[in-house]
């Protein structure tokens, strides 16, 4: 067996044992190049990307491929062109473990070090850049996978060997809350409340010291609540059970959240009580998905509730009940920017599903996430299906998130007559249904509509409803819109000192818990970032660029990391802008295409 790797100090292993690596500096390069690119690359593309300086580009990329088919000891890979990129079953590439699934994650404890950890080629900007953008989301690849995998152990019990995941994956990004409480969730449910509490403390101060915030009210509950929680009264059966969880599901449609999450705990309590798997296990679905949508900062918490609902659907045989926290699991992750596992939950959910409601909901998440990376194509593709599912069973609140996420999709590609169509649906299906929780998004993407088309009185009305509306329901997400919509608003109207100050508060509330929409933090972000740069602001917008690379590239937003590049141009990057283009060739957006013609010429 030979084993490639490519985290850390590159390698090669045969048996375990290291053997001769490949000869030139750039082969590593290359071999990365072709494994992790979006598309196969072209031998042109590849030897102008690495050997430009070389007196015949084409042929030293000839030779780097057969020296590493001679290093390999398999003359029939990396061939072609473009180049074919499969190496064949008795090859492993410690990355390829990160993007499918395994029954062992072991190995996910010893992996170690960045992507091609010492190498240096800064005479090859372009593709210095690739590489950052990449070790970067495949740092964040496998910090998902930890975890996914320490959630999966606390859902089956095995609390003590989540711990072990929990806290690499509070080591690769200390700075993510949702990490230390999955380790504090872990400590707690194996009865070290001693640790738990210390590491509370511990995550309180790097968060003070790093960010300059405080710690959720759900980090410190994670070290004593659970959805067994003693807190929980004792009810009396099934009966009891049933009404609780049909009450609790009520309340949060209504906007009772606090209400129905303590029902909902209750049902959870006393269908574990009388042993009714099927019911328990509905339950544990309802109230993880309460968390995750209807509670903010309990997304950690939801996850695992939603996994112990998959465990008893499956033993249960419960097919709705597993579509449902399948696809909850699979919005969680893609709020949180990891795109890879997300998409794992979702086809999964899609797999399962059967009816036009179940397939409407999961398309619609489907479309958000091939949107929020900059997949156009694809977005498309699975949200007029989610649209057209909706309508057809009548499922209305569906219909208009979907075609809320359409028009969004349409809005970033400069076609606004079709954002236009698909919002002034979403609004009125909003409205019919009195779903005023929801209002908040559409309201902000059609008050921007109206920005571009110079309707400064329109734009102002919708905005400052929508800022209202979202404060009232206390979400970070559609503040954070509003806000930045105000901000522009009113850099549009040429009053930069309130355009500043709008736009810092929507950076603020966009951010301010630790289960945020990472896609709205970033495109929030983007929007500061060129309002200080066409005011001629650098020092405020330098420190913004640097925190929209990382973020957008951790959390593979395909085209912010382009904008970040844009922006890096403006402050004066002389390679930003080629880097840029590398970076967005594979996008399918007009408005990105012209903005770096644009900034090209």
């Amino acid at each position: 067996m030979l084993t490639i790797r490519l985290l850390g100090p590159p390698a090669i292993l045969r048996d375990g044992r290291p053997v001769r690596s490949p000869r030139g500096r750039k082969a590593w390069a290359v071999l990365s190049y072709v494994l992790l690119a979006q598309r196969p690359p072209s031998r042109r593309h590849l030897a102008e990307l690495l050997f430009s300086d070389a007196d015949d580009p084409l042929g030293a990329l000839r030779w780097t491929l057969a020296e590493l088919r001679r290093a390999f000891g398999l003359p029939d890979v990396l061939t072609g062109d473009p180049i074919v990129r499969t190496l064949g079953d008795e090859v492993v590439v410690d990355v390829g473990l990160l993007t499918g699934e395994h029954a062992d994650t072991t190995p996910l404890l010893h992996v170690g070090g960045e992507l091609l950890e010492g190498m240096d080629l800064a005479s090859n900007l372009e593709f210095e850049s690739w590489l950052l953008v990449e070790r970067h989301r495949v740092s964040a690849m496998i910090e998902a996978q930890l975890r996914q995998a320490a959630v999966a152990l606390l859902a089956t019990g095995r609390a003590g060997d989540a711990i072990a995941y929990a806290s690499r994956a509070v080591a690769r990004n200390p700075l993510e809350e949702g990490n230390h409480e999955l380790l504090v969730r872990s400590l707690a449910m194996t009865g070290d409340r001693t640790a738990a509490l210390r590491q509370i403390a511990v995550c309180e101060d790097i968060l003070r010291r790093d960010l300059g915030i405080a710690a959720s009210a759900a980090l410190r509950d994670a070290a004593t609540a659970g959805s067994d929680s003693p807190m929980v009264p004792a009810l009396s059966g099934r009966a009891a059970a049933a009404s609780q969880l049909e009450a609790g599901r009520a309340a949060i449609v209504a906007g009772a959240v606090d209400a129905g999450l303590q029902c909902l705990r209750r049902a959870v309590a006393e269908a574990g009580r009388c042993r009714d798997a099927p019911l328990r296990g509905r339950a544990l679905a309802a109230l993880g998905g309460a968390l995750v949508h209807a509670a903010r900062g309990r997304d950690e918490e939801g996850a695992v509730l939603l996994h112990e609902a998959i465990q008893l659907a499956t033993q249960t045989g419960d097919r709705a009940t597993a579509v449902t926290a399948h696809r909850e699991l699979g919005f969680v992750e893609v709020q949180a920017g990891r795109r890879k596992t997300g998409d794992t939950w979702l086809v999964k959910a899609q797999a399962l599903a059967e009816t036009d409601e179940e397939f409407a909901a999961v398309l619609g998440v489907r479309g958000m996430n091939a949107s929020d990376s900059g997949d156009y194509p694809v977005a498309f593709e699975h949200l007029a299906e989610s649209v057209d599912r909706a309508g057809r069973c009548a499922d209305h609140r569906q219909q208009a998130w979907s075609l809320s996420i359409l028009a969004r999709a349409h809005l970033l590609r400069a076609e606004r007559s079709q954002a236009a169509a698909a919002l002034a649906r979403s609004l009125e299906l909003v409205h019919a249904q009195r779903w005023m929780a929801f209002l908040p998004w559409p309201q902000t993407l059609r008050a921007e509509l109206d920005l571009h088309a110079g309707d400064i009185d329109a734009a102002a009305d919708g905005l400052e409803q929508a800022w209202v509306l979202a404060c009232q329901l206390n979400d970070p997400c559609w503040e954070g819109m509003a806000a930045r919509g105000l901000g522009l608003l009113n850099a549009g109207r040429g009053d930069h000192v309130a355009a500043t100050k709008w736009l810092g508060e929507a950076a603020f509330r966009s951010n301010r818990v630790p289960d945020r929409y990472q896609w709205v933090h970033a495109f929030v972000l983007d929007a500061v970032i060129s309002t200080a740069l066409d005011h001629d602001d650098p020092d405020r917008a330098r420190p913004l660029v640097a925190s929209l690379a990382s973020l957008a590239a951790r959390c593979d937003m395909g085209e912010l990391v382009v904008r970040a590049h844009v922006h890096r141009s403006r402050l004066g990057d002389q390679t930003a802008l080629a880097s840029a283009r590398l970076l967005g060739a594979h996008i399918d957006n007009p408005a990105l295409t012209q903005l770096l013609s644009d900034r090209c010429s």
